[in-house]
């Protein structure tokens, strides 16, 4: 089950595909953050949602948020992702230690990759809402994530 609304983002470390440098809890600080926690590069319904967030980042944008796309593919897989799909949104690699950010939000799936999940973060660093897919194969819809900013 994915982290609660009220609870503080766990410390973490993840590495940027974009160069590899750390990303971290600190870097919640003062923004809204949307973690997008995806199964596999590559997979087809990971390469829809990405796709389909990528088209709205202006709407995200406009209501003050920053989209990161977490899975557990190494930095050099995300970074052929992002480049073959065209999209904007940086990816996060937690690939070393394998899964251990998946675990700290609870979204470790039992096979070792994260769930399709979605963690709105205030920039207060405390979780402000999150959604786990009942399956896998489940494509959350954008519109899930635009109400729960707006809200």
């Amino acid at each position: 089950m994915a982290i609660a609304a009220g609870e503080p983002a766990p410390e973490f470390k993840l590495a940027r595909a974009a160069g590899g440098e750390p990303f971290t809890h600190h870097d919640l600080k003062g923004h809204t953050t949307v973690l997008v926690f995806y199964p596999y590069a590559f997979s087809p319904v990971c390469t829809d949602q990405l796709s389909v967030y990528n088209e709205l980042l202006d709407e995200f944008a406009a209501r003050g948020a920053t989209l990161y796309g977490v899975s557990c593919d190494a930095v050099w897989s995300q970074r052929a992702f992002k480049e073959k799909l065209g999209i904007d949104i940086e990816q996060l690699s937690d690939f070393e230690p394998k899964g251990a950010v998946c675990r700290a939000f609870g979204v470790l799936h039992e096979r070792g990759m994260p769930q399709r999940a979605l963690v709105v973060i205030g920039p207060d660093g405390v979780v402000k809402w999150s959604y786990q897919a009942p399956e896998l194969a489940e494509l959350p819809g954008a519109n899930l994530i635009f109400d729960a900013l707006d809200s």
